[in-house]
């Protein structure tokens, strides 16, 4: 799953900080919930021309979505955006 966030590499930064269950990570794939900003992650080198043709914004953040239960996930995020 991914979704944008308003105001760019600071905030997707900042929702990444605020988190506590899920855990921060540039490889998408394990038993709990990975949460990643490529903008500052795995695309940092790649120049912004490149990622906003490729559909990779400043504000993307992606989740790979794991066991936990799905309303703790909802609520770390809900108080990670509202961060």
């Amino acid at each position: 799953m991914a979704f944008e966030v308003e105001g760019g590499t600071e905030a997707g930064i900042r929702v990444m900080n605020s988190v506590r269950l899920c855990s921060l990570a540039e490889n998408l794939g394990a038993a709990e919930t990975l949460i990643t900003h490529p903008a500052s992650m795995t695309h940092a080198a790649v120049p912004v021309e490149q990622r906003l043709a490729t559909g990779i914004t400043d504000g993307l953040i992606r989740l790979s979505v794991g066991l936990e239960k799905p309303g703790d996930i909802i609520e770390d995020l809900r108080r990670a955006l509202e961060a």
